[in-house]
């Protein structure tokens, strides 16, 4: 343990977060559905660990990463530390799978160059170009920070700031998933190349195992919003958690709004959702160890300064802005935002792109974007807009973690929802290729194709075939489809990216196909979703940029749960809605179109009456809204 902090505005009694800084273990996750303030709370945990002498190492597992913007430093690339500045003894990591991908890539193909001819040295590298080497090689760079005795000896405690709850589980669930296979295997080979290739990390598994598993050292965080979406996908988490034999768990409900005695018809509106979601507590969260309630602050905790400040919030009657006048924002961000609402940001309904989409003919719609924004809702919003309109109508999902049924219950009898199963695309998967490429293999050759279907990579191939699959099927059809968070999502534009170069040497036909059906502007309108917080806007340009790589570009802009966008007057909300002006206007900078602003609503929009105010003409709005 190293002696006290120098740095000035150390907290040196933190009033949030006392439970999970109680007794922290040695290894902290923090995980939640998109949009909850995982990556804040870790940051804020990480801070408070490290003002109070102990050596800190914070690592993202997300591939799309903002632990440097939160943080408010430079950008944090490559495999070493990097020092927070401001904060002794506090690193940060981020896991690159991109980067992560090409070391294990040139691990595995570096022996053979010089020594085979060239096109076999190409053909190795473009098997080891899917999704399946991304993954394993980000866990294999997940594991050493679990497992390694240098990582260990250096730091006290290690944070883990996760993807959003659906990747999370699973990049939990592979040391024992690859643990099994590795211990079975008798063919020396996998999908991502020879046993060997996976090195070291191969004989880390089962350690990083037993350590997830150890209440004593691992500890996971359920980090939750009070409302009833990201409760449901906490109490999903805990009970999956728990059948993985990963017990110590605890529970953050962040941005709890006090309304006090407001009688703004905004404030108490929310304050009384989040009652209702609260007390109807699932009974999986019954099990965590403690709850700690973080308030709802005037301002998003960016910066170190920021965040210190938000470990010791003022009390509700001091005059705003005040514990957290040095917050610097994103770098190059102005420190305080110009009084003025959404209204002046030029903006349409939603209603418009519903018309742009319906008058364009039968093809794809995406929302992308960061977890938690709204992508879901405006996803069902747009399909059940379509659907009324008469058309034939698909909204299906690529995230693992999706709850459209939740959203839409009721759909007509004109669009069909459906879900990308990983277990059942994994099986069907599975059979197909034994059926095929197995039917006339001997019985040792089909064994051993079977015992690599059964790797953890299959699923990820047959989610990808599932999502490809879905959109030949759709001809015809107005198909909206709600994508997986950020990071993820750019991975399956990778890969049928990379399906489509191989399409040129057989592949089957909707994987060849589908990377031209998404770059296809006259067949594909991409969304990008965001709420007008540094955040979202900061990841949805970044994604804009990373599409415009891949030869892609969005539609427009969709700006979710805009508080600017009402008529609140409580000090709270009114300060986050006078911030979002700033964000709005870099938004409407940014959309090919006037980006579409969708206000807050009092109530939650699930169910078909409840979306239908999303596309609703004015006259039909509530009261506390003023769509741009």
């Amino acid at each position: 343990m190293t002696s006290a902090p120098e740095s000035t505005g150390t907290v040196a009694r933190p009033e949030i977060l006392t439970a999970v800084l109680a007794n922290p273990t040695r290894y902290l996750f923090f995980t939640g559905k998109g949009g909850v303030g995982k990556t804040s709370c870790a940051a804020a945990t990480a801070i408070a660990l490290a003002d109070a002498g102990r050596r800190v190492l914070i690592v993202s597992t997300d591939p799309a990463s903002n632990l440097a913007e939160v943080f408010a430093m430079g950008d944090v690339t490559g495999s070493a530390p990097v020092a927070v500045p401001g904060v002794v003894s506090l690193a940060v990591v981020n896991i690159d799978p991109a980067a992560a991908a090409a070391h294990y890539r040139e691990r595995v193909v570096g022996p053979y160059r010089g020594v085979l001819p060239a096109d076999a040295v190409a053909s190795i590298e473009e098997e080891l170009s899917g999704s399946c080497t991304v993954e394993v090689a980000a866990f294999n760079e997940f594991v050493t920070l679990l497992t390694d005795p240098a990582v260990a000896a250096t730091y006290d405690h290690v944070v883990f700031d996760t993807a959003p709850t659906g990747h999370t589980l699973r990049l939990l669930a592979l040391p024992a998933a690859w643990t099994g296979f590795l211990a079975t295997n008798t063919a020396g080979v996998t999908c991502v190349g020879p046993v060997s290739a996976l090195g070291q990390a191969q004989e880390s598994y089962a350690g990083a195992l037993a350590t997830l598993r150890d209440p004593a050292v691992t500890t996971m965080i359920l980090v939750t919003r009070p409302e009833a979406s990201a409760l449901a996908e906490a109490a999903r988490a805990a009970h999956e958690l728990r059948t993985l034999a990963m017990t110590q768990q605890r529970l953050i409900v962040n941005g709890v709004l006090a309304a006090g005695t407001s009688a703004d018809v905004v404030a108490l509106a929310r304050a009384g959702r989040e009652a209702d979601a609260l007390a109807a507590l699932a009974p999986e969260l019954a099990h965590v160890l403690s709850v700690d309630t973080v308030p709802l602050l005037a301002r998003a905790p960016l910066g170190v300064a920021g965040l210190r400040a938000a470990l010791a919030p003022a009390p509700p009657d001091a005059p705003l802005g005040a514990p957290l006048a040095a917050v610097t924002g994103a770098p190059g961000a102005a420190t305080t935002a110009p009084a003025t609402t959404g209204r002046d940001v030029p903006g349409v309904a939603l209603r418009d792109v519903v018309d742009a989409v319906a008058a364009a003919g039968p093809g794809l719609v995406l929302t992308m974007g960061k977890g938690g924004v709204g992508k879901t809702t405006v996803a069902a919003a747009i399909a059940l807009a379509l659907a009324d309109r008469g058309l034939p109508v698909s909204l299906t999902t690529t995230d693992p973690a999706a709850h459209v049924d939740d959203v839409l219950p009721d759909p007509p009898a004109n669009l069909t929802i459906t879900r990308i199963d990983p277990v059942a695309e994994t099986a069907r998967h599975t059979a197909h290729v034994l059926a095929t490429a197995g039917s006339h293999l001997d019985a040792a050759a089909r064994d051993l194709l079977a015992e690599d279907l059964r790797s953890p990579c299959t699923e990820e191939v047959a989610v990808f075939h599932a999502f490809a699959r879905t959109i030949a099927d759709a001809a015809g059809r107005y198909v909206v489809i709600d994508t997986a968070p950020t990071g993820h999502t750019l991975l399956l534009l990778q890969s049928s990216a990379a399906f489509a170069r191989q399409g040129q040497s057989g592949a089957d036909a909707p994987a060849a196909t589908l990377f031209g059906s998404l770059s296809d502007p006259e067949h594909t309108r991409i969304l990008l979703v965001a709420l007008a917080e540094a955040t979202p806007v900061h990841e949805a340009q970044a994604l804009q940029a990373d599409l415009a790589r891949a030869g892609l570009a969005p539609f427009t802009w969709v700006v979710d749960s805009s508080l600017a966008a009402t008529a609140t007057t409580h000090p709270v909300l009114r300060a986050r809605a006078d911030q979002e002006s700033r964000w709005l206007a870099e938004i409407a900078a940014s959309s090919p179109r006037p980006p579409a602003v969708i206000g807050w609503l009092p109530e939650v929009p699930t169910g078909a009456a409840g979306l239908r105010q999303l596309t609703a003409p004015p006259t039909a709005a509530p009261a506390t809204t003023a769509r741009g």
